[in-house]
């Protein structure tokens, strides 16, 4: 199977009958599959579902809502085709882009392709703004760069879909987390149509989250295989500090000034504390990470790809040498 289309959805009542529509028309030349992630939904969803589906067509349920990247996770381990497509199911994004989103996958070589909401049809003050701010900050941070990294429609190959490790809510970031499994990345301009039906799942009170993930994300990108060097020099910075303070203050001790109950005796003390803490932070994350890739045998590499040249064509080559 070439593609698969997977759609997370949580009462769409109203949209699961344009969305077939749309899918159809959009995909009809090519041998594709469409999985449907019903992330709890308490309307008729996955009624409706269930009446308009075809051969094509695959539902997973869940028991109850357990958010948006479990809801994709769970699509992408059933998905099939060699590319893997993603998309929301509130018909703002477009299938119509698909086709061109995978033409530019293949032929430029890129393990992903993610979109961009070029005229984005979301109000302005508690919608785009927060984006475009989100935006500049992962960017800024972790030096992956596209333009809009809150846009659902994405293409994938298949190896790298799986290997995404989606967890939490993680699925705002899997640009990211491509690129930490070595995929080449792009993005280009995509439809975006404005919500017609139902009411958005997303609001402002979401920052705080988005921001911890980030911050997650800036630890997987640059210390998830080291971490003692996030700790380890936080630590040594500190103790040191903390000992230069705590000597100065012997010296003054030592001159027969009282020092008790200075607050500087308080830091000096407290970073020097902070920094073993630090240290031993860092050895156990240390220890911890090897448990984690040699328990599992995994490896701290991926390898894309590994060529070889058969004997028989060193005999040919040596053969129109000597010639």
């Amino acid at each position: 199977m070439e593609l698969s289309v997977v759609i997370t959805l949580l009462n769409e009542e109203d949209n699961i009958e344009p969305l077939f529509a749309s899918i159809r028309n959009a995909l009809g030349g090519y041998d594709y599959e469409l999985i449907l992630v019903d992330d709890g939904s308490t309307d008729s969803t996955v009624a409706r579902i269930k009446k308009l589906a075809d051969h094509r067509t695959k539902l997973i349920s869940f028991n109850r809502n357990y958010g948006q990247t479990a809801a994709m996770a769970a699509g992408i381990d059933h998905a099939q085709g060699e590319y893997i497509a993603t998309m929301d199911g509130d018909l703002q994004n477009d299938p119509t882009d698909i086709p061109a989103m995978l033409i530019r996958l293949k032929e430029e070589g890129w393990d992903v392709v993610a979109g961009n909401r070029k005229n984005r049809q979301d109000g302005m003050l508690w919608r785009k703004i927060p984006s475009r701010i989100a935006n500049r900050m992962i960017r800024k941070l972790t030096s992956v760069y596209i333009r809009d990294y809150g846009c659902t429609l994405k293409i994938f190959k298949r190896d790298i879909a799986q290997r995404l490790g989606l967890y939490g809510e993680l699925h705002r970031f899997i640009p990211i987390l491509a690129v930490l499994q070595g995929g080449k990345i792009t993005d280009m301009d995509v439809k975006h149509h404005a919500r017609i039906h139902g009411t958005s799942k997303y609001g402002i009170g979401r920052t705080l989250k988005v921001m911890s993930d980030l911050m997650l994300m800036v630890f997987f990108q640059k210390y998830f295989r080291r971490p003692i060097h996030l700790f380890g020099p936080i630590g040594i910075i500190s103790f040191l500090i903390g000992c230069a303070i705590n000597f100065y203050l012997l010296v003054l001790k030592i001159m027969g000034h009282d020092i008790w109950g200075r607050p500087l005796l308080i830091l000096g003390v407290s970073l020097v504390l902070a920094g073993i803490q630090f240290l031993t932070f860092g050895l156990i994350a240390e220890l911890i990470m090897r448990t984690y890739y040699e328990s599992q045998n995994k490896k701290t590499y991926n390898v894309r790809e590994v060529f070889t040249v058969p004997k028989s064509a060193d005999l040919v080559l040596e053969e129109s040498i000597m010639v």
